[in-house]
């Protein structure tokens, strides 16, 4: 799989910011990949669909040994079509959502959040734009 994007952040990627990944699945092969990583080189969140299994897969490696994995069966995204994916996080847990829908809630595994310093997308699959940015992050109307 071919590097498609490449982000590094010092300050920890986790909580508060969200990537999305806009592409086109055009081959029937899962050639694509979002992995956040720690500094020290462990992926702290790997997330990749399936298209084979109808299924989108999450896990972390680390210590050089692959966690309990996890799977979502749901599955919005259609072989042949435009995909978008988004991937956010909060104090407790990774969300992805892929066409709107949220397909996935995974705990975080690994602290201290601030350690989280690098997002990679790998893909052979035409990605058309990817975007991270942090987000605010407000509790109530108030914004406090």
């Amino acid at each position: 799989m071919a590097l498609q994007f490449e982000a590094f952040y010092a300050g920890g990627l986790a909580p508060g910011w969200n990537l999305l990944v806009q592409g086109h699945s055009d081959s029937g092969e899962d050639k694509f990949e979002i992995n956040f990583l720690s500094e020290a080189g462990d992926i702290v969140f790997h997330i990749k669909p399936r298209f084979s299994s109808a299924s989108i897969v999450a896990n972390t490696f680390q210590g050089g040994r692959w966690g309990q994995e996890e799977v979502s069966t749901v599955f919005p995204l259609v072989l042949g079509e435009p995909f978008e994916m988004e991937v956010s996080s909060d104090a407790e847990h990774f969300h992805v959502h892929a066409q709107e829908h949220k397909v996935l809630q995974f705990a975080h595994r690994h602290r201290p959040l601030a350690a989280i310093t690098r997002v990679q997308v790998l893909s052979d699959h035409r990605l058309a734009q990817v975007e991270l940015a942090r987000r605010g992050l407000s509790w109530g109307e108030g914004g406090y």
